[in-house]
């Protein structure tokens, strides 16, 4: 069982940048893929970004050129580095790990982008 923990989020003007922060409590070096989610209020959780073990990306196209996932094997640590933040951005954003069938999930952190 692995347990994640995000954390990162808060209230930030447009323009601004905020990184989050998806902490494993153990070992992430045999997941094969990870990713970040978010969900606005009244709307479906949707794909944000994800990275494969092989290291492809594939971000969602409103967040191409801002948003970069990556991780640390050795921390233990899978990272979302935002910028150039949107009021659409808005939402609780969820860290996902996948381990073949194994899927796992944080409880989410809320990212609040004012105009």
């Amino acid at each position: 069982q692995v347990q994640l923990v995000e954390s990162g989020g808060g209230l930030v003007q447009a323009g601004g940048s905020l990184r989050l922060s998806c902490a494993a409590s153990g070992s992430i070096a045999s997941i094969n893929v990870i990713g970040w989610y978010r969900q606005a209020p009244g709307k479906q959780r949707e794909q944000v970004a994800v990275m494969a073990s092989g290291g492809s990306t594939i971000l969602a196209n409103s967040v191409k050129d801002r948003f970069t996932i990556s991780r640390d094997n050795l921390k233990n640590m899978v990272y979302l580095q935002m910028n150039s933040l949107k009021p659409e951005d808005t939402g609780v954003y969820y860290c996902n790990l996948v381990q073949r069938v194994a899927q796992y999930w944080g409880q989410g952190t809320q990212v609040t982008v004012s105009s």
